[in-house]
């Protein structure tokens, strides 16, 4: 990932410039480029947002590379991450514009891109958790597994059938499995 080094660049500058519609995400005035997702990536991204989206119907908002508004290490951070998903419960009044996400989401889910390394984005997973996101779940097309991050205990990884149930996500019941074989990568 190549890193564009601009330390008098703020959050709020970031997001006005043509540079937020790229694939950049923003931490503490440097701008990192986002890795071009592969075939495998994708059709997980794709099939997943399509489960999720008829899930979430009356209950939040899902979205593909939506930046998010957060804190890390107290300073300003502006990830984009593959998935994401925020209740309206969470979102109480909060009216959305066409901009980032203005509060931690529920869910965020990154897909293991050809070049990242597991270890790279489980600390980013960490880095989501302490900036107030509920769960993480770490996609690997490769050995087609999720690890779930949670912010009060280890992360689990989940893989064939086993379930993916979650009181966050109410009656979303979905199997890595399943999710593989509509990405047709089972």
């Amino acid at each position: 990932m190549q890193s564009l080094t601009q330390t008098s660049l703020t959050i709020d500058e970031f997001l006005s410039s043509p540079l937020a519609n790229e694939n950049y995400e923003f931490f503490d005035g440097e701008l990192t480029e986002k890795m071009s997702p592969k075939r495998s990536h994708s059709r997980v991204t794709l099939k997943l947002s399509r489960l999720l989206d008829d899930w979430s119907k009356n209950k939040g908002e899902v979205g593909i590379e939506w930046a998010i508004r957060l804190k890390r290490e107290g300073k300003d951070w502006c990830p984009l991450p593959d998935l994401l998903y925020v209740s309206f419960e969470k979102l109480g009044n909060i009216i959305l514009e066409d901009d980032a996400c203005p509060i931690p989401p529920d869910l965020v889910i990154e897909v293991i891109s050809q070049g990242q390394s597991f270890g790279d984005l489980s600390e980013k997973a960490e880095a989501y958790l302490k900036a107030g996101v509920d769960r993480v779940w770490l996609i690997d097309t490769q050995v087609k597994k999720i690890t779930i991050f949670y912010p009060d205990s280890p992360p689990q990884t989940k893989q064939g059938n086993d379930s993916l149930e979650d009181n966050i996500l109410p009656n979303l019941s979905l199997t890595p499995h399943y999710i593989f074989e509509k990405a047709g990568l089972s």
